[in-house]
């Protein structure tokens, strides 16, 4: 019988078929088997993986206003994107619920409850039973990713028991948010998901950062993309090589423990699993000091309002 204070996760590094939804899922699903047959409990995928980042957006003028090569781009990208009420992760949910493995994936979602035409970059947590317990709309598109992706919302602020452990994730640079951070410790969040479209230079710090603050385990999980990442069919493929540096995202998957020391420190330019154990008890020595939403805080003097209805534009009375 497996030890309920240790966790096996798996840092899954790997790069999209770029735009192409349906191979990206293959690709996804070899990383979920190999993890299985490695006895993995958590896998973890990057931001927006399925499928892929919108790097167009900074190689071709992407604020450029009302041209063909951005229409094209973002009518293309919806076109792959994530239907999760037509039932676009279910190959996933099986393989979670085959294998008893838990997962965190990173899509491009097109949801029919906000009209069916914006995409957001959504994190999706779903549990050893396959069932698909948060979808966390990023609450704030980043720079140039706002040409793209829309707000989300809190809907998506949950965390989630898995073993001793109870897991929670942010997307990207809303790690850098102090407050949805806050509103996952106020739940008991004790192993953070950090998820990024890639490189190093966006997880060297932070991770280590929330680690410390929070007294968590926190798990950053990049992708990578290089031009080989991009299919001979991507649309203006010769404009994207003209701007494009041969590695677009070097990865920088990495893991820090509960006293903001790395565990794993980033790993660049190397696609695969990348597996470690995690021991709770980590966790409850290093709370011994400071808990940031426990003993060490002053709900009386400080409190946090959180929001998680999940929003819409009509709400119908029939």
């Amino acid at each position: 019988m497996k030890d309920k204070y240790l966790l096996k996760v798996a840092l899954a590094q790997i790069s999209p078929v770029w735009f192409n939804k349906e191979k990206t899922l293959e690709k996804i699903k070899s990383s979920i088997s190999e993890a299985a047959k490695n006895e993995t409990e958590l896998i973890v995928f990057g931001e927006g993986l399925l499928p892929g980042y919108p790097f167009w957006l900074a190689l071709t003028n992407g604020a450029a206003w009302d041209t063909k090569m951005n229409k094209e781009f973002h009518a293309h990208y919806i076109k792959n994107s994530v239907r999760i009420e037509n039932g676009d992760l279910d190959s996933i949910c099986e393989l979670a619920k085959k294998n008893k493995i838990a997962i965190y994936l990173g899509v491009i979602e097109c949801p029919k409850d906000r009209g069916g035409h914006s995409l957001y970059a959504s994190l999706v947590y779903i549990n050893t039973l396959g069932e698909i317990k948060s979808v966390h709309r990023k609450l704030q598109p980043t720079y140039d990713e706002r040409l793209t992706w829309s707000p989300g919302d809190g809907n998506g602020l949950q965390v989630h028991s898995l073993k001793k452990f109870t897991v929670g994730g942010l997307n990207c640079w809303e790690n850098w948010m102090p407050l949805p951070r806050a509103a996952l410790y106020a739940q008991g969040e004790d192993l953070h998901v950090a998820v990024w479209p890639g490189s190093d230079h966006n997880t060297k710090d932070i991770t280590r950062f929330i680690a410390r603050e929070s007294r968590s385990f926190v798990i950053s999980v990049s992708s990578l993309m290089t031009l080989e990442d991009f299919p001979n069919n991507t649309l203006y493929l010769k404009e994207l090589f003209e701007s494009a540096p041969k590695i677009l995202a070097n990865g920088g998957s990495c893991i820090a423990g509960p006293d903001g020391e790395w565990i794993l420190e980033p790993v660049l330019n190397t696609e695969g699993n990348i597996y470690h154990t995690l021991d709770f008890n980590r966790v409850l020595e290093e709370r011994q000091n400071f808990d940031p939403v426990g003993h060490y805080s002053r709900p009386d003097i400080t409190k946090l309002i959180v929001n998680r209805e999940r929003q819409s534009t009509v709400e119908f009375k029939d």
